[in-house]
């Protein structure tokens, strides 16, 4: 059984994700391994090299999380792919509660954001950051925190045995994440083997002048790569220098290998983070729907 270093404990949404990539793969069921933190994620998958690992890049809300791109990059890792779930969050507490006995609610502080609408509905409640919506749902139930409600996911709630209060209480139901799949060089090789490589993620610093950036979009759009995401960086130490993070589709392999030849002499620090298959939603499903139960 093919085993996932997540971040955060069983029930978080870097294990549903994990587990919809795996399953929409055809592998089946997978372990995971919890990691306290995104670096402990990279950590364990260069100490493990049979391990895969998965890390959230961006959320359609929140937006890009920064530190996990320069995490990547500096890993030696290679992306082996990319999944997307929508993130729906459940308010959760102990099986006898109700809302009007709730008088805290705990999790991660970008759920709690996400949810500020509903919560504003509960002007009675204290809310609680926590470092995790799993980790909230687990206190609860192992503690037996009686008035005390977390927001995780579905599945979270039923892991550890505590009754759905409300369901799909996020602000805008269109809340992504999408999560980038880890893997040492030699193991990424063979996941890859049967895969539809169409996607790249790729990084690189440019030369402090005018039209830089320009220059390489053009060349870019002239082999006919869609350039999908760019995310800029500040180089610490080197004033008024960036990393650009992008991201690439392409239906011609040959036209994206000559793309990226023209734009080498262009760049410095020029590095492909992985290339992959682009996740698409499959036919009549939704797509990666976090309220799932496993």
């Amino acid at each position: 059984m093919k085993t996932v270093a997540i971040q955060g404990i069983k029930g978080a949404y870097h294990e549903i994700a994990a587990r919809v990539y795996f399953n929409e793969k055809g592998e089946g069921e997978i372990d995971v391994l919890p990691c306290n933190h995104f670096k402990d994620v990279i950590a364990i998958v260069k100490k493990e090299p049979e391990l895969t690992g998965i890390l959230a890049i961006e959320n359609t809300i929140a937006g890009s999380l920064l530190q996990n791109h320069e995490l990547i990059r500096e890993s030696g890792l290679v992306v082996i792919g990319e999944q997307k779930i929508r993130i729906s969050h459940s308010l959760a507490a102990l099986p006898d509660e109700t809302l009007e006995t709730i008088v805290e609610v705990n999790s991660h502080p970008i759920a709690l954001m996400q949810c500020a609408d509903y919560l504003d509905t509960l002007p009675h409640v204290k809310i609680v950051e926590k470092e995790d919506t799993a980790l909230s749902a687990k206190l609860i139930a192992d503690n037996k925190l009686k008035g005390h409600a977390a927001i995780c996911s579905g599945y979270a709630a039923d892991l550890y045995g505590l009754k759905i209060l409300a369901e799909c209480i996020e602000t805008n139901e269109r809340n992504f994440t999408r999560f980038l799949l880890l893997a040492n060089r030699r193991p990424a090789e063979d996941l890859l083997e049967h895969s539809e490589i169409n996607k790249s993620s790729i990084v690189f610093t440019l030369p402090h002048t005018e039209g830089s950036l320009s220059k390489v979009l053009t060349i870019l759009s002239f082999y006919d790569l869609n350039l999908t995401k760019i995310q800029s960086l500040p180089i610490l130490g080197r004033e008024w220098e960036y990393l650009f993070y992008v991201d690439l589709t392409f239906h011609n392999l040959l036209k994206y290998k000559q793309g990226l030849d023209a734009i080498r002499p262009l760049t410095k620090d020029f590095k492909i983070l992985g290339e992959y298959e682009e996740y698409k939603i499959k036919e009549g499903k939704n797509e990666g729907n976090a309220g799932e139960t496993f």
